[in-house]
């Protein structure tokens, strides 16, 4: 029988294989992007499958499902998501933020019904996100090469590395039900609402940008920056970046989402 976690350890498995392949495509002089060539026929792969299947698939559910049931299945997944982020807060030595997202998961799990209800954030425990790929970053570990990955979208060799570990640590890993049809249906679920989540930046980046992949590229490393740094990136690294205003209202879209 194949449970939930060996399916998301198989995504993980994929993208190895997919950084080794990496070392033979040829890629132009960005500094960040040695792999660019293979990155947009990624991206144009993934673009293809969200266009027909993932983006209609969100809207459907956005324009029908009704909004408390849309709130609830987010604050469901987000506190489960939450756990994640307190594992790495001890990890990062935030003691006092690992508090706060502790309480913030027992009001949530508890006075909230497991999550359905976001009463965490009406008592002063604001949401945070960390993952392990910004541990490793403060760890020291250098981004590496910008990467595509198949289904998964963008992130850095660094943040496809921190998957190895939120995935297995990601209570989706571990189903309290032994039915993996309805292990694999919460999983979709998750997806879809993180796509319903980023309908607002799929409107930025079809509407603003002369070329998609470079305009999410840059404001995906930017997003990464601004979290490594809880929203204070040292000044030398932000001059490294010329965001327009269309690139931060992506950049802002992209935090939305990932505080609900």
């Amino acid at each position: 029988m194949v449970h939930l976690k060996t399916f998301l350890s198989a995504l993980v498995l994929l993208s190895g294989l997919i950084l080794s392949g990496c070392a033979s495509v040829q890629g132009p002089t960005e500094e960040h992007d040695p792999f660019e060539s293979y990155n947009r026929a990624m991206y144009t792969f993934n673009d293809t499958v969200d266009k027909a299947v993932i983006k209609p698939v969100a809207e459907t559910y956005k324009d029908y499902v009704p909004n408390p049931v849309q709130t609830g299945v987010s604050n469901f997944f987000s506190n489960l998501g939450d756990v994640v982020t307190l594992f790495n807060d001890v990890l990062q030595g935030k003691f006092e933020q690992a508090a706060s997202d502790f309480s913030r998961i027992i009001w949530n799990t508890s006075v909230g019904l497991f999550g359905l209800f976001n009463v965490a954030s009406h008592m002063d425990l604001p949401k945070h996100d960390e993952d392990f790929g910004q541990t490793l970053a403060v760890w020291g570990v250098s981004d590496g090469p910008y990467l595509v990955l198949p289904f998964l979208g963008p992130r850095t060799l660094r943040d496809t590395g921190g998957l190895a570990i939120d995935i297995p640590t990601h209570p989706l890993s571990y189903p309290v039900i032994k039915d993996d049809k309805a292990n694999l249906a919460a999983l979709g679920l998750a997806f879809i609402d993180k796509r319903v989540e980023l309908l607002t930046a799929s409107k930025v980046l079809d509407e603003a940008a002369l070329d998609p992949y470079v305009f999410m590229r840059e404001a995906y490393l930017q997003h990464r920056l601004n979290l490594i740094y809880d929203g204070q990136p040292p000044q030398e690294k932000m001059d490294l970046k010329n965001d327009g205003d269309a690139d931060l209202e992506l950049e802002l879209e992209l935090d939305k989402s990932t505080t609900p």
